[in-house]
């Protein structure tokens, strides 16, 4: 048992709540700024089949085990570890679960600070500034700008986990995410509709087994884990305020559903563009992270309607990101509560210090502190290296140990069938005892080398 028993748990209102706020933590820039450039990057049409298949079999399984370890507990993180016995490996598991929202959710406020200055930029009709050679880096080099836009985003976020779960969380998941989904089918019906684009759209949907390669496998496997918010404790923190009679599997089909069709829709939004624009250079799609900011601006640009294009993409990416934010912030805020014993206002303000001080170091990492670099990386790269590609495999790899050496795979079972059926029952066991404990430690191990420049991702 936790050391501070919080006397009433927050919880959602019911199935709903549950799904839209899971699909906001799920739906962020990692849908719409990074999917897009990876599936460009790691040859199109196949990528997105191979991450269908492992979001429906390794990412349906990892929503399932968290969730359910979740309401089990009643518990955030650390404390759903500790309900299982007082081993050290228990605790670490817990703790690593607990701290990786807490070491994203600053540089992931610097990236939805970004957004939210070409959003202004948009707003005020400048898409001709935007789109100009050089913009992108002399903004993010600028330090004050950068740091106000993210300080902007930092007050958003914990503006709506001050409110609380189904005050903050919930309402907003349920305003933002059916207009997300409007504003995504319009901008991709307009991208696919451009002359040109049906070579993009062939490109991203039909897959070719020539673009092929391991790499595709492990960056498939990498953005799933990020887009499925999977062994960032936000899954547990959320299923600890799910209600008995909601169906964990149910909920989980939906989270699946809801993110791949957003995930898509980024990817019709952005590579069609992208091909009608550069003719189907290489280059242009090989943008990388860039992709969002310096190759869809020169897109818009081009568009004739690139005002409205760029207002209504930004704003549809600040949504994702913002309801991104908010799940992780709710995570860490919820360790606090559980495990300090603190009340929720208390526990709002020492994160807020934790962002602003980490956010800051991401924000002026490409500034002021340029010089600065962690094993040659800038702040913003170093955190995103360490929290993605070594802690969240460890975590995921943390949670397979739990379910089978401490809670046991019927016991699981058992918490998924009080609310439905468990359908997908022998899918989930033998993900969780062969597959996923595999493929985990193939991420952590070719993340690293990657990183060490052994192999070229």
């Amino acid at each position: 048992m936790s050391k501070h028993e919080n006397k009433k748990r927050s919880s959602f209102s019911g199935k709903l709540g549950f799904v839209l706020s899971a699909a906001g933590a799920s739906v962020g820039l990692g849908n719409i700024w990074r999917f897009p450039y990876l599936a460009a990057k790691y040859g199109g049409g196949i990528f997105l089949l191979i991450y269908i298949i492992l979001a429906l079999t390794f990412g349906y399984s990892m929503i399932v085990a968290e969730t359910s370890i979740g309401r089990m507990t009643g518990k955030s993180p650390v404390g759903a570890f500790h309900s299982f016995g007082k081993a050290k490996w228990l605790s670490f598991g817990g703790w690593i679960n607990a701290i990786i929202p807490i070491l994203i959710v600053p540089y992931y406020s610097v990236i939805g600070g970004w957004v939210i200055k070409y959003l202004f930029e948009y707003m005020t009709g400048h898409a001709g500034t935007v789109a100009a050679d050089g913009y992108f880096s002399s903004f993010i080099s600028s330090g004050a700008a950068t740091e106000i836009c993210f300080l902007i985003f930092v007050f958003i976020t914990l503006a709506i986990i001050f409110a609380g779960v189904r005050n903050g969380i919930e309402r907003v998941s349920k305003f933002m995410m059916p207009v997300l989904v409007v504003l995504s089918v319009i901008i991709a019906v307009y991208s696919v509709s451009r002359p040109g684009a049906m070579a993009g759209v062939k490109y991203f949907l039909i897959p070719n087994v020539e673009n092929f390669s391991w790499m595709t496998v492990v960056s498939a496997m990498g953005q799933m884990f990020y887009s499925l918010s999977i062994a960032m404790g936000i899954l547990i923190t959320f299923g600890s305020y799910m209600k008995k009679d909601v169906s964990i599997e149910g909920s989980t089909k939906n989270v699946e559903i809801f993110d791949t069709a957003i995930a898509i829709m980024a990817g019709l939004m952005i590579i069609p563009a992208v091909f009608a624009f550069s003719g189907g250079d290489p280059d242009a799609l090989q943008a990388g992270p860039a992709l969002m900011f310096i190759t869809l601006p020169k897109v818009f640009a081009n568009m004739g309607f690139g005002t409205a294009a760029g207002i209504l993409f930004f704003l549809l990416v600040l949504f994702a990101a913002v309801t991104s934010s908010i799940a992780l912030t709710e995570s860490a805020v919820s360790t606090f509560e559980d495990e300090l014993g603190w009340n929720r206002k208390k526990a709002t303000l020492v994160l807020a210090a934790i962002m602003v001080s980490l956010g800051s170091l991401s924000c002026l990492g490409y500034g002021p502190l340029a010089n600065v670099t962690i094993i040659g990386m800038q702040f913003l790269d170093f955190f995103d290296f360490l929290s993605n590609s070594v802690l969240m495999p460890i975590a995921a790899l943390a949670t397979c140990i739990l379910i089978l050496r401490a809670v046991g795979l019927g016991r699981l079972a058992a918490e998924v069938e009080i609310s439905s059926e468990f359908k997908r029952k022998k899918l989930f066991n033998f993900v969780i005892k062969y597959i996923a404990p595999a493929f985990l430690i193939v991420i952590l191990i070719s993340s690293v080398l990657s990183v060490l420049g052994i192999i070229k991702m």
